[in-house]
């Protein structure tokens, strides 16, 4: 067996013009993945440069690999499972700038660098005002990008056609409005000036992001045989599926430059990220937490086998083609594509998707992923969504604990006054109670669901069918 490094692999070589702040799973998976995508396929003819955020990571690992690794996607694609490997060559090098901090400045000077992509954690577009300009570097993500665009801005002397494109892609709404918020202050605090303001806001620009692809990681289960296949020792195998999706809020010149669609990837470059991040939450999102207790409680422990079920796969269908597209504004085919795409992810036959991970800090995630789909759906046809209702019912169940039929222990996981408060209620033996006090308690929902015209009875209705004929039957009864 090979090691991995360009000596032994016949790859290619590409001009950098792409600085990545992360080198975890998910970058190396998705956007490296994609840039790999697009040099084969589009002429983009670009190498990253990866820069850790952190002072730990895995930069050692991808330079004692010449930065070759192998993507391994896994799933179904339009019915037909696929698991392929792919070497991915364009990452030309990677930094550590707490140990290589000249390097790391340097990037700043290279006049071809256009891009700047990251994925530091949701934690990471933070504003810590302990950061200082000479810091070798700033801690923070944001401080760190804002030494180097001020040190480009004074290499170039303020060129404006030097300025960079910066997609973040950490997973908080509008990450792009965020991430220039905090560089905004970091300039501020700094006291870089108003001429370096000036060429940020006219020379750079920040968009939002969403992304969207299950990267498993490291496949610890597969990694001999996968090495066996490829003969070569790949320490940096990523496992991910194949779905990919990456909504970018920009105007289409940045798409001429970033030609991810004419590399046939399912990148979309939109006036705005909001419908899309509205879409992923109310149709992948809504239906997983409504899917996991109905499954749970009727005795279905994965997500791909609660699909296949002849029951409860009906529910999940009737749940997000029937209850939660009907309350989105996004064309009705668009919507349609999306909702088959993610049942397919559902039914990935390399994953499994255990319904009790799901299950942690349900009411919460009721709250923003399904909420808002059970009123839309009620204010447009004046009647309650049988299923998102039940949904909320098996939720409120399972909060109850105790041993499913076949022996299996139901332990419910949420915040102490979550708890607390359930424990409360079903003490009471009573379910009208329990509903009520479910649906009054505004630390929960903001505000008081038994106003919600009808729900109050239906969840009590539910509750007790739940009771006495056990969840399958009234599965089978609303579908």
């Amino acid at each position: 067996m090979k090691e991995l490094n360009r000596k032994t692999a016949q790859v290619n070589t590409y001009p950098e013009r792409v600085i990545q702040f992360g080198e975890g799973n998910f970058l190396r998976a998705f956007v490296d993945w994609i840039i790999y995508n697009m040099n084969e396929k589009a002429n983009f003819n670009s190498s990253v440069v990866v820069v850790q955020p952190i002072e730990k990571g895995m930069v050692d690992m991808l330079n004692a690999q010449d930065n070759l690794y192998h993507v391994n996607l896994q799933g179904l694609d339009k019915g037909k499972v696929v698991n392929d490997l792919t070497l991915i060559d364009v990452i030309s090098r990677s930094l550590n700038p707490y140990s290589q901090h000249a390097e790391f400045m340097k990037l700043a000077e290279q006049p071809e660098m256009r891009f700047v992509i990251s994925n530091t954690t949701e934690a990471g577009i933070s504003f810590d005002p302990s950061c200082k300009l000479d810091d070798a570097p700033a801690s923070s993500y944001p401080g760190k990008l804002t030494q180097l665009l001020y040190h480009r801005f004074k290499t170039f002397n303020g060129d404006k056609t030097k300025g960079l494109i910066i997609f973040p892609c950490e997973l908080i709404f509008l990450n792009g409005h965020k991430l220039k918020e905090t560089i905004y202050q970091y300039i501020d605090l700094w006291n870089l000036g108003e001429e370096f303001k000036t060429w940020f806001e006219e020379a750079c620009a920040v968009y939002a992001t969403l992304v969207d692809r299950i990267v498993p990681g490291f496949p610890r289960k597969d990694i001999a045989e996968i090495k066996e296949k490829l003969q070569y020792d790949d320490n940096l195998v990523v496992q991910a599926e194949i779905f990919h999706l990456w909504v970018i809020e920009a105007p289409q010149e940045v798409a001429n430059e970033f030609p991810a669609d004419k590399a046939g990837l399912n990148v979309l470059f939109v006036p705005s990220e909001a419908p899309y991040h509205e879409r992923k939450v109310t149709l992948l999102n809504g239906p997983h937490t409504v899917l996991s207790p109905v499954a749970f409680l009727s005795g279905i422990n994965i997500v791909r086998d609660a699909c296949q079920d002849s029951v409860v796969g009906k529910y999940i269908n009737m749940v997000m083609f029937d209850e939660l597209m009907e309350t989105l504004n996004l064309p009705k085919d668009e919507l349609q594509k999306f909702g088959e795409d993610v049942l397919e992810r559902f039914n990935n036959p390399f994953v499994d998707h255990a319904v009790t991970s799901i299950m942690l800090n349900s009411f919460p995630k009721y709250e923003t992923r399904d909420l808002p789909g059970l009123k839309t759906y009620l204010e447009r046809k004046g009647k309650l969504p049988k299923g998102l209702v039940l949904g909320l019912a098996a939720i409120i169940t399972y909060y109850k604990g105790g041993v499913r039929k076949d022996g299996a222990e139901i332990i419910p996981n949420d915040a102490p006054e979550i708890m607390s408060l359930l424990k409360d209620l079903w003490a009471t033996g009573d379910t009208e109670k329990v509903a009520k006090g479910v649906l009054a308690a505004e630390f929960i929902w903001g505000e008081d669901l038994n106003k919600i015209p009808g729900l109050t009875d239906a969840i009590v209705a539910d509750l007790n069918s739940i009771q006495e004929k056990g969840m399958l039957e009234i599965v089978k009864a609303i579908i």
